[in-house]
């Protein structure tokens, strides 16, 4: 491959200060890593199974005396792929959602949403297989791995906020993503009884979280601030309160456009509040 698309690449994913690159990116680098590991294992015969002892050290295990000793597996998970089929459905998802989610929300939200839907996930899925009755004989050997809670997190965010928004599917034309979201936490529900139940449940969990995030945030309460950085510098007043007030009135506007998506879906906006509102997602 050439050298200056691996370094356009890279560059994109790790130095654009763009979150959504910058997780797509880690998950590939994850895949590859332990892809080529597995790969260098079965060429050499090597009699090692360093792939599958790091796969088990990012996968959330369900027995709770295991994840006790390993706390970081509810994060290192989210970022952990099975096969080829597995990491590309979960990172096109990812990217078509990501775009539509980062054109009319920031960074920090987006970061928030993919991190506690995952995180929401792996709770979920412990909570039923150490629980449920139908899970009791999996719990000692089962392993959660997998982003897709995280992209259903974002998928489910994206459809709450902005129901109305129309993409065109291949076989199904024009969609609008209320409909697309319904059709996949429904099939999910369906999948616990299939042969992955703990991933669909975890996909569950991150769907309730991004539901959750934007139904409050469009209530005036932003989750993700919990991920603002404080600031340690002294606020001194000032007599001149012109950029304090212009601030203040053009978070106000951008309110007052999230609200008229909630209630009329993004179609109802007109040119200049979408340019608004694309701008302010790029602050």
């Amino acid at each position: 491959m050439n050298k200056n698309l691996l370094n356009e690449l890279y560059s994109k994913a790790f130095r654009s200060g763009n979150a959504l690159y910058l997780f797509i990116g880690i998950n590939i680098l994850v895949f590859l890593l332990i892809s080529l590991i597995a790969v260098i294992e079965f060429l050499f015969k090597t009699n090692t199974a360093v792939a599958s002892w790091l796969g088990k050290q990012l996968s959330v295990p369900a027995n709770l005396e295991i994840i006790a000793y390993k706390p970081w597996t509810i994060i290192t998970y989210m970022f952990l792929q099975r096969g080829v089929f597995h990491i590309l459905f979960n990172m096109l998802w990812l990217y078509w959602m990501g775009m539509i989610f980062m054109d009319f929300l920031n960074k920090r939200q987006f970061i928030f949403t993919y991190l506690a839907g995952g995180i929401a996930g792996a709770l979920l899925y412990l909570l039923a297989y150490n629980t449920l009755p139908a899970f009791g004989d999996l719990t000692q050997k089962s392993f959660l791995l997998g982003s897709s809670a995280s992209v259903m997190a974002i998928v489910i965010g994206t459809a709450t906020l902005v129901p109305d928004y129309t993409i065109r599917l291949l076989l199904f034309g024009a969609v609008r993503l209320k409909y697309l979201a319904f059709a996949y936490f429904i099939l999910d529900i369906i999948g616990i009884g299939g042969g992955n139940p703990g991933g669909s449940i975890a996909h569950i969990g991150g769907a309730i979280l991004g539901f959750v995030f934007i139904k409050q945030l469009n209530n005036g309460r932003d989750l993700s601030k919990i991920l603002k950085k404080r600031s340690r510098l002294k606020v001194v007043p000032n007599k001149n309160n012109t950029r304090t007030e212009t601030i203040h009135t053009d978070q106000d506007t951008i309110d007052e456009i999230l609200d008229k998506i909630s209630k009329s879906g993004y179609e109802s906006l007109s040119k200049n509040e979408k340019e608004a509102l694309f701008k302010a997602s790029k602050k």
